[in-house]
């Protein structure tokens, strides 16, 4: 965790972002965020920082999002479909790349897409820096039944699909090793702290203590399981300060 604000009573993290981007140095970096924030002051802010984004496109911005879906659908489905022998493409350039990952009882293929192809869409001058459009296509299968999840992005990068692809699975890594785990398995949306600084306080300990039981390399199990074992055995939990001093 590189830094955190809290956010106003009345307000949400919209309004926090640009504050904690000030806040850090992040030239040459990559910044991605969720659809909530996919908004045109935090590109400003970042592209002022000399830094890249990706952001998430849902329905929060629903014409574009529309708008972007169409196109990058189209542009797939005619990429994939066979051309005859001198029939020149109709469709966008397109880059892609793809990964396939099996674990866990499943197999995940997942299809990177991104153009540069934007001087059709009407707001590309609003947004700072925007270059270019990206999707992601998740093909899943868990006991035979394949699912199918299409995600789609608009990005400062320029076509490097290898850089998108990986910015996007970082993206979820913070969400699935950081967010799901402090909100699922350290009960962090459970807590009732709001009176003074106690709730950025708490927030903090959780991450420090979540980075000091990663650290711990006599367990495999998992955060839970870490949790537990200095709770029951004091030597445990000395010896586990120890390590992280």
């Amino acid at each position: 965790m590189l830094g955190q604000i809290k956010v106003d009573d009345k307000s949400n993290e919209i309004t926090a972002v640009p504050d904690l981007l000030r806040a850090l140095e992040l030239a040459g970096c990559i910044v991605t965020v969720d659809a909530l924030n996919c908004q045109k002051e935090i590109a400003q802010e970042i592209k002022e920082a000399d830094t890249e984004y990706v952001f998430a496109l849902k329905g929060n911005h629903a014409t574009a999002y529309a708008e972007i879906k169409t196109f990058l659908d189209d542009a797939v489905a005619q990429a994939q479909t066979p051309r005859l022998a001198g029939v020149k493409p109709t469709a966008a350039p397109l880059a892609q790349c793809q990964t396939v990952e099996q674990g866990h009882g499943r197999i995940e293929t997942r299809r990177y897409y991104q153009s540069a192809a934007l001087d059709w869409f009407a707001d590309c001058g609003e947004w700072e820096g925007l270059r270019t459009a990206g999707m992601v296509e998740a093909e899943r299968q868990v006991g035979g039944q394949p699912t199918l999840e299409r995600r789609y992005y608009r990005s400062s990068l320029a076509v490097d699909v290898a850089t998108f692809a990986r910015a996007v699975r970082e993206h979820w890594g913070v969400e699935n090793q950081a967010h799901w785990v402090l909100e699922v398995q350290m009960s962090e949306d459970q807590s009732r702290a709001r009176a003074g600084h106690a709730a950025e306080n708490l927030a903090l300990l959780r991450r420090l203590a979540l980075k000091v039981l990663r650290r711990d390399p006599r367990c495999d199990g998992g955060v839970k399981t870490k949790q537990l074992n200095p709770s029951c055995d004091y030597s445990y939990l000395q010896s586990l300060l120890a390590l992280n001093a």
